[in-house]
Order: structure tokens, then sequence, then C-alpha cells
């Protein structure tokens, strides 16, 4: 094997089930159910109109300004993948554009994340499928590798695992391990529940504002 050419074709993914139940969760209520810690993608924005995305992370580390390891990892998608692409950061040559996002969308991909530049930002913005990037960049990409697919990757500052849950929304993108998801889907559907309550209370006009000055006197603040 060359070095810096790498392809891991066979890794886990989750239930489908798993991951429906989490599209239906808002980021922010997952994120706050992580501690808000584990979740992130810092600086990697929605560039798609509006929608949001659930599906196992396709995992790829790209060179800086090249995108031949995503082509290849688009050709080995599956149904519900989404393609998840650590290029450094770099915001000089985009890595993906309309044409790349058109053939993964075909393939079944449910949405791609890039930690780095896109570009066809016009196509983009227009459309419902799910694209988040750090940067935009009419510059094109390079296509001589190396890169590795199916490795753990880190975009934004957050650890991506192949195999894991790739939850996105307007508010961003986080990776949700395999281990403890049951658990915290749980808990998050939890909140849900309980947010939804209190917006009830609101419209009614009832919702208990007592811990505010509570915790002001917990800190020693008087009036």
């Amino acid at each position: 094997m060359k070095l810096g050419y790498r392809i891991v074709r066979d890794c886990g993914r989750a239930d489908r089930t798993l991951v429906d139940a989490f599209s239906r969760i808002p980021t922010a209520i997952i994120s706050d159910n992580m501690g808000r810690m584990f979740a992130g993608g810092a600086g990697l924005r929605p560039l798609h109109r509006s929608g949001g995305m659930a599906g196992n992370a396709l995992t790829v580390r790209a060179r800086p300004g090249d995108n031949l390891m995503v082509h290849k990892a688009a050709d080995l998608a599956r149904e519900g993948d989404v393609i998840v692409v650590d290029a450094g950061g770099d915001l000089t040559n985009a890595i993906i554009g309309e044409l790349l996002v058109s053939y993964a969308r075909s393939r079944g991909v449910v949405g791609m994340v890039v930690d780095g530049a896109a570009r066809d930002l016009d196509a983009l913005s227009a459309g419902s499928f799910p694209v988040y990037a750090a940067g935009v960049s009419h510059r094109g990409p390079y296509k001589d590798g190396p890169g590795e697919i199916n490795v753990p990757i880190s975009v934004g500052g957050m650890v991506v695992n192949p195999g894991d849950i790739v939850v996105g929304d307007m508010d961003g993108v986080l990776a949700i391990p395999a281990d403890g998801a049951q658990a915290l889907l749980a808990a998050a559907q939890a909140q849900q529940a309980k947010e939804a309550a209190i917006l009830k209370d609101i419209e009614a006009g009832t919702w208990d504002r007592s811990w505010v000055d509570a915790t002001l006197r917990a800190n020693g603040f008087t009036d």
C-alpha cells in the first residue's frame, strides 16, 4: 500500500431506526445532552437553503485542496451515508461543488460536510440537499491525492469516526458515537418533550420564572 492512500471498505453503521429517531431532534438539544463539549464542528456552516440531515458517517481525510478521495468516497457510498471530509480547514481550493454534490446525492448520500471550502454557492444555496463547509472559494480542486477513506478524522475540532451518526440542521452539524447513542437519544427526547411543554406555558403566560431570581440570590446578588 502506498503511504497516504488507504481505503477501509467495511465499517459499522448505526441502525436506520436509530438514525431516523435522531433526525427528529434539533442539534441544539442533542448537543445539550452531550455536555456541550463533544458536539461541535466549529466554523462549519450550512450552505443549503434549509432542512436537516441524519445518516452514517463515511469519512474522508483529504489533502488540502485535493478531492480525489472524495470522488472515490462518492463511488463507495451507500444509501443513507453522510460524506464527512477532513480537508484541514484550508479554504484555498474548493473540495466540493455542484457536480460532486449532485453525484453524491444520486448515490443515496443524504448530506456532505467539508472542513474546507465549497463552490457553486448559488446552486447549493438554492437547494435543500444538506451541505456544510468551512467557507467558499471559486478555485477548483486538484485530483491527485493522497487521502484516506473510513478512518477517524477531525472536522472543525470535532472527532468523527466511520459509522458515527451525523446529524445536522441550520444550527450546524454534530457527530454521535455509537457507544451511548441509545442513552443519548432517550435524554434528548426527554428534553425535547420538556421544551415543548415550556413553549405551551409561554403561550399561556404561565412559565415559572422564579428560578432566575433564585439563581441570582444563590450567587450573592440582592436587589
